[in-house]
């Protein structure tokens, strides 16, 4: 199939997690995801030079829905809340692509946006990297942002690596629907994103600044599966912005000589600012450290040690800052090891320890396992 220009992959993700301490009470819970994926080569299918389509659906699963009850606004197992809070089978990605050299693209159709702020220690879509959302993207973003709707997108590539993005997409998040109906309705959102390589000390690493703006009108909080708000009018108010910042850099790297297999560790970091007018999430700071285990034999595993900090507005209306109970901040620390366990399954123990952001509840002490079967 791949060499007729289609291409499959799919993966199972599981999540066993609960609190042993802290937050609102102490359970466990267990949740999961599903993705299934289709690259077409349309060159390859269609006789179209450069034409490329993406197709994507996901689920999710179980009792476990973003965190166990505690409290957080981030949840601390994104993926079993994505791409919605129903079991519902959604065709998040519809996404044709078609490159006019080596070095510009464009895409369009329906996309999702957690392919963006990429890091490379913190980013893996809450799979593959850390769990907790605060390590996946910029939560400052989510409020500007959808997570799945249709869009275009203009793309400045260098030896195949994307090095800035302008996007313009609406403004809704349409992952149950085709979008087409409620395109643009509700204003547009702009997204420039630039990722430039460094090589300090020798050694590899990336440096990324995006800006979003969105014309939307904003009536309400918590219609996001993306954090762990429970829905509360606000006054409507026009425009919602933020601007973010994230780098990774390798301080140990093995380029893989002949086989090409690279490995390494590094450090990562990312800083947010946002419109505390119309966003809950304020500003957000996040470090630490990830890379290839340094076992001898465990050379696929994989570690993660990170540290977030979230502010919340003080802009917001008092009666919304009662409803939604939110402090002036919140932070967290999440610990993982991924174990290589086959070529295709990975298992993954996780602690994290959670300052909610609210008031009134105490920091939650989080353990769990995950697992990922792909193919």
């Amino acid at each position: 199939m791949a060499d007729s220009g289609i291409v499959f992959k799919a993966d199972l993700y599981q999540m066993y997690q609960g609190a042993v301490a802290g937050g609102l009470r102490q359970e466990f819970d267990y949740g999961g995801h599903g993705d299934y994926e289709a690259t077409l080569d349309l060159d390859k299918l269609a006789g179209r030079e450069g034409l490329y389509l993406k197709l994507k659906a996901e689920h999710r699963f179980g009792g476990l829905q973003g965190s166990p009850p505690t409290g957080v606004i981030l949840p601390s197992a994104i993926q079993t809340t994505l791409p919605g809070r129903t079991n519902d089978l959604m065709l998040t990605n519809v996404l044709f692509t078609q490159f006019l050299s080596e070095e510009f693209a464009f895409s369009f159709g329906k996309l999702d946006t957690f392919d963006g702020d990429q890091n490379e220690f913190a980013s893996g879509r809450g799979k593959t990297q850390f769990s907790n959302v605060a390590f996946v993207v910029n939560p400052v973003l989510f409020r500007s942002v959808p997570y799945s709707t249709l869009g275009v997108t203009f793309t400045y590539l260098q030896e195949k690596q994307p090095i800035f993005n302008f996007t313009v997409m609406n403004s809704t998040y349409t992952a149950g629907t085709a979008g087409f109906d409620e395109l643009f309705d509700q204003g547009a959102s702009l997204i420039g994103e630039g990722r430039v390589p460094t090589n300090f000390g020798g050694k590899p690493g990336h440096q990324l600044l995006g800006v979003t703006w969105s014309s939307r009108s904003y009536a309400s909080l918590g219609d996001d599966p993306r954090l762990g708000i429970t829905p509360t009018g606000i006054p409507q108010q026009s425009g919602s912005w933020s601007v973010y910042w994230n780098a990774d850099q390798y301080l140990v790297y093995d380029d893989g000589g002949c086989t090409g297999e690279a490995r390494g560790w590094g450090v990562f970091g990312r800083a947010g600012y946002a419109d505390g007018d119309t966003n809950p999430l304020e500003y957000f700071l996040s470090f630490g450290v990830g890379g290839n285990a340094m076992i001898r034999g465990r050379e696929k595993d994989y570690f993660g040690i990170g540290w977030f900090q979230v502010g919340t507005s003080d802009d917001l209306n008092p009666i919304t800052s009662t409803a939604l109970n939110l402090g002036l901040q919140g932070q967290g620390i999440e610990m993982y090891y991924r174990i290589q366990a086959t070529e295709h399954l990975q298992i993954t123990p996780d602690i994290q320890i959670l300052d909610p952001a609210r008031q009134g509840i105490d920091d939650a002490y989080l353990v769990g396992v995950r697992a990922l079967l792909s193919f």
